[in-house]
Order: C-alpha cells, then sequence, then structure tokens
C-alpha cells in the first residue's frame, strides 16, 4: 500500500492532532462540569453538556485525523526502509 500524503504532512498532521485532542478534551470537560468561566457570564452559552457534546464529536473526528495520520507516517516509515527513492 502506498501513502496519500507526504511524510512531513503526516506527522505534522499526527502531531497538531494529539494537541487537539488534548486541548479539546479539556474544554470538553469544563463545559460539561459547568465551569463558572466558560457558561457563567453574559454572553457564555447556557447549556453547558449541551456545549461538551459538540467540542467531544470534534475530539473523535480529530481521533480519526490522527489514526490516518499515523498510519500514513508508519507507512512512509516501512517504505523507507525498503529502499524505496524519495523524490
Amino acid at each position: 500500500m502506498k501513502p496519500v500524503v507526504s511524510a512531513m504532512q503526516a506527522w505534522s498532521c499526527t502531531v497538531i492532532s494529539a494537541f487537539a485532542i488534548i486541548i479539546l478534551s479539556v474544554l470538553g470537560l469544563l463545559f460539561k462540569n459547568e465551569h463558572h468561566e466558560l457558561v457563567g457570564g453574559e454572553d457564555d452559552p447556557e447549556d453547558g453538556p449541551a456545549v461538551a457534546a459538540t467540542v467531544f464529536i470534534a475530539v473523535l473526528i480529530y481521533a480519526g485525523f490522527l489514526v490516518f495520520c499515523g498510519l500514513q507516517g508508519l507507512l512512509h516509515l516501512r517504505e523507507s526502509r525498503r529502499g524505496a527513492i524519495a523524490l
């Protein structure tokens, strides 16, 4: 199987997705617990758990990116070990 994206794009996407999962998970937990800094103001959303559900959907999407890009990176590693010429 051949990689679809370049090695640099694959590893960059993997790192960005990992950080996005961490950051969005923390934000989702804060919204789920209705932290006063996020839902206590006048212009803030009133339904914290509904916002948390949306944020957790974004976490699942980034997890999909993490898996896809990580596999692409591993395909590049496997291809480079077999002596393929990178142009």
